[in-house]
């Protein structure tokens, strides 16, 4: 393969071919890093803040052609794009307003006359990011790690290379040093000799389990730092005090947003049997009120998948869980890459849609007794990524944190990543944190500086 060809899942037109990097273009591009890094360390950081301004500007004066990209590229709802935008604007204020304050020298009282951590830059950072949030998922990387005085390679996935371009040219029209941030177009086959060359310092990969795993297999054996943030198997618990009237839209978006494909979705619907019915009926009128479509419409609330065969695995996983006892509640036909909203009940935990991510616009329901229950069944998964809880007492509620595993525990909201707050996974779901001043950290090195006069 020397091209990659990206196509608009919604309707199989071709959009454009992109020739791959050859190894030389490969190589200018790593040392072009290393050159740029060499000067881009010792910008002061309120440069880097007025670079962070312009990029700022350049996304909202091309939201809606790079939310037209999204859309044509993987087929999230022109809506949905556009907010994706605002989030990524939302994001880089964040770190205008609290940048220099996270890269601060940390001051320590010792037996030195003076003595602190020096947060430095570590240098070259590849990221390896996946497709479903095409800019979001790269700018949360890019932005605390490029303003930590860090440059940055990013190898996106092949479906979203016009996506991967057009962030290129973000960080370029705004005025960042050539080489800052630049994109490989290139295949995983060449991530290996990448990760191995000295000017690489560091990987960041969002993406599967299986990628999480040769990523943290190819870092380790360089002796590389990694981050990973990997799938998840949200669990959604419903107890009897919910409010289901305030809080069953946000449990529908939890499952339904970007058609489903979400790291952090609610995946496991866990509902206690005394509100099961309720919240069943409330929830099936939800999800039939959701409008499927043309993505490129702004009245469309969910569209296709990013690819056909992602539905043909969600198909696979649905027929295997009804093999196995699930019952088809509502929904369940698939037509090329788009799924229709689907509800399962009578899920148990042998089952795909229980035990395995599902990346699409499917609801898998169980119904348990009792509140212990609930949290005993949410806790029975091999992923880590965040827990949601409905209920009126939040105190009990609260008491009930340090059972779950995850990195996130949400009560009455979705879970969702904020700049504001850490974000990653435990067990299977990865490890490291991004956002907030971990994110911002991640990618640093700490050094102790120790001074007698």
């Amino acid at each position: 393969m020397s091209t990659i060809e990206t196509s608009n899942p919604y309707n199989g037109n071709s959009l454009k071919s992109y020739k791959l990097d050859s190894k030389a273009s490969i190589d200018k591009k790593l040392n072009l890093a290393n050159e740029t890094f060499a000067d881009w360390k010792q910008y002061e950081i309120e440069e880097r803040i007025d670079l962070l301004k312009s990029l700022a500007d350049e996304l909202h004066q091309n939201k809606n052609n790079l939310s037209k990209l999204m859309t044509d590229e993987m087929g999230k709802p022109i809506l949905e794009s556009k907010a994706e935008i605002d989030k990524c604007i939302f994001l880089i204020d964040f770190y205008i307003k609290n940048g220099d304050q996270f890269l601060e020298d940390d001051l320590i009282d010792t037996d030195a006359n003076e003595s602190f951590i020096s947060y430095d830059p570590m240098g070259c950072i590849l990221a390896v990011m996946p497709w479903n949030f095409p800019f979001w998922q790269v700018m949360r990387f890019a932005v605390p790690t490029l303003t930590a005085g860090n440059v940055a390679l990013l190898k996106h996935a092949s479906n979203v290379t016009g996506c991967a371009v057009a962030i290129e040219k973000l960080f370029r029209d705004a005025g960042f040093p050539e080489g800052c941030f630049q994109t490989l177009i290139t295949d995983h086959k060449t991530i290996e000799t990448i990760m191995s060359n000295d000017i690489v310092k560091a990987v960041s990969l969002t993406g599967s389990e299986k990628a999480g795993r040769k990523i943290a297999e190819l870092a380790g054996k360089n002796l590389k730092p990694s981050l990973l943030e990997l799938g998840g198997n949200n669990a959604c618990i419903i107890l009897e005090d919910a409010d289901l009237d305030k809080h069953i839209g946000t449990m529908v978006k939890a499952r339904m947003q970007n058609t489903g494909q979400s790291c952090i979705a609610a995946k496991r619907f866990i509902v206690v049997e005394a509100i099961y019915d309720q919240f069943l009926e409330k929830f099936t009128t939800k999800v039939k009120s959701l409008k499927p479509g043309n993505p490129m419409e702004e009245g469309t609330t969910v569209s296709c998948l990013a690819r056909e065969d992602l539905a043909e695995t969600l198909e696979q996983q649905i027929k295997k869980s009804i093999d196995l006892g699930a019952k088809v509640f509502y929904g369940n036909k698939r037509d090329g890459a788009f799924y229709e909203p689907t509800i399962l009940t009578e899920v148990t935990p042998k089952m795909p849609v229980f035990k395995e991510e599902t990346f699409g616009p499917i609801a898998a329901i169980i119904k348990v007794k009792n509140e212990d229950e609930a949290y005993k069944m949410a806790s029975d998964s091999q992923f880590g990524l965040g827990t949601m809880v409905f209920t009126k007492d939040y105190d009990a509620a609260t008491d009930r944190i340090t059972e779950i595993e995850d990195g996130g525990f949400f009560i009455n909201e979705m879970v969702k990543s904020d700049p504001r707050l850490p974000f990653g996974g435990t067990k299977i779901s990865g490890y490291g944190r991004e956002l907030s001043k971990e994110g911002m950290l991640a990618f640093v090195n700490k050094k102790t500086v120790y001074i007698n006069h």
